[in-house]
C-alpha cells in the first residue's frame, strides 16, 4: 500500500470519550454556560481531534510550501513569476509577515521548495533565523500551463502529497500539537479556483477573485482562462487526485499531504487562506474524516 493510502486508512473520527469529558469540564468552570461562544465548541472539538480531554496547542508550526505555475504565462497575476523565489528567500531571512506572526504565536516555521522555478541559492542552514527550517523538496521546476493541458502527471501529484505527509511526520517527531498551513506561488489562486469550482461544484465566478489585485477586465480574463482550463482538462470531481494533477499545483498537493498527515496524527490544522482551502477540499474528498482536523 502506498504512503498516501496507508495514511488515509489510519485517519480516525473524533474521539467521543474525550469530547464528552471536555464538555463535562465546561459545566464545571466558573462562567455562565455558553458565555465563551464558539470557543467552547472549539475546545471540545480540539479534545476530540487530539483524543484528550484537555487539549494542548503549545507546540506549534507553520508549514509554508512554495512552487511555481505554468499558468502564470497567461498573465493571470500582476506579479512576475520571479517573485515566488524572492519571497521564499525573504521567508528565510525572517523578513516576511509570516515570520513576524509566527514569532508572536511562538510557532516554528518550515519553508519547503516543492517546485520553485529555477534553482535557489544554496541555503546556509546555520544562518537561518531562530525557529526557521528550510527543506529542498523540489519535484519539478513548476507545473505545466494548465490552460493548455494537465498541470502535472498523476505520479507527480501523488509524490507531492506523499512528500507533504513525510514533512508533517518530520515536524511531528520534533513535537507538534497544532499546525498552520502556508504557501507561496505566483498565480496559484488560478489553480485553486479550478479545484474549488470542480470539487465544490460551483460556478467559476463564485470561487475566482482578484488575487494580487486584478482590475475588472483582468478578473474577467482570469475567469475566462479558468473556464478554458476546465474545458481542456475535463477534471472528474470523483477523482480528487486527478483533479489535483490536471488543474492543481505542487505546493497545493504538498499541503494536501500536510493536512492528511496531520489528521492521521490527530494534529489540528489551521488553514490560512484560499489556496490552503483548496488543498483541504482535496484532502477531505480523499479522507472525509480529515474534515475535523
Amino acid at each position: 500500500m502506498s504512503l498516501l493510502y496507508d495514511t488515509i486508512s489510519q485517519i480516525e473520527p473524533l474521539d467521543a470519550a474525550a469530547m464528552a469529558a471536555a464538555g463535562e469540564r465546561q459545566s464545571q468552570l466558573t462562567k455562565p454556560a455558553g458565555s465563551l461562544g464558539r470557543l467552547e465548541s472549539l475546545s471540545v472539538q480540539l479534545a476530540g481531534i487530539q483524543a484528550r480531554a484537555l487539549p494542548d496547542v503549545s507546540r506549534r508550526s507553520v508549514i509554508t510550501l512554495a512552487a511555481d505555475h505554468g499558468i502564470a504565462a497567461e498573465g493571470v497575476s500582476l506579479y512576475p513569476q520571479a517573485v515566488t523565489q524572492q519571497m521564499v528567500l525573504n521567508f528565510l531571512r525572517g523578513g516576511a509577515a509570516i515570520n513576524v506572526l509566527a514569532h508572536l504565536a511562538g510557532a516554528r516555521i518550515v519553508v519547503a521548495d516543492f517546485g520553485v522555478k529555477g534553482l535557489l541559492s544554496p541555503v546556509d542552514h546555520a544562518s537561518l533565523p531562530p525557529g526557521v527550517r528550510f527543506l529542498d523538496a523540489k519535484l519539478a521546476h513548476g507545473t505545466q500551463n494548465l490552460a493548455e493541458g494537465p498541470a502535472m502527471s498523476q505520479a507527480q501529484a501523488v509524490a507531492a502529497i506523499e512528500r507533504g505527509i513525510e514533512l508533517l511526520a518530520e515536524e511531528h517527531a520534533c513535537g507538534l500539537d497544532a499546525v498552520a498551513t502556508g504557501e507561496m506561488g505566483i498565480a496559484n489562486t488560478t489553480p485553486s479556483s479550478c479545484i474549488a469550482a470542480v470539487l465544490a461544484g460551483v460556478p467559476v465566478e463564485l470561487v475566482t477573485g482578484r488575487g494580487t489585485g486584478l482590475d475588472d477586465a483582468q478578473l474577467a480574463f482570469k475567469r475566462q482562462i479558468i473556464r478554458r482550463a476546465l474545458a481542456i482538462n475535463q477534471p472528474d470531481s470523483n477523482d480528487a487526485v486527478g483533479v489535483l494533477a490536471k488543474v492543481g499545483g505542487l505546493e497545493i498537493a504538498g499541503l494536501v499531504g500536510v493536512i492528511l498527515g496531520a489528521a492521521r496524527r490527530r494534529v489540528p490544522v489551521l488553514l490560512d487562506g484560499f489556496i490552503s482551502g483548496a488543498a483541504a477540499l482535496v484532502a477531505v474528498r480523499l479522507a472525509p474524516p480529515a474534515a475535523i482536523s
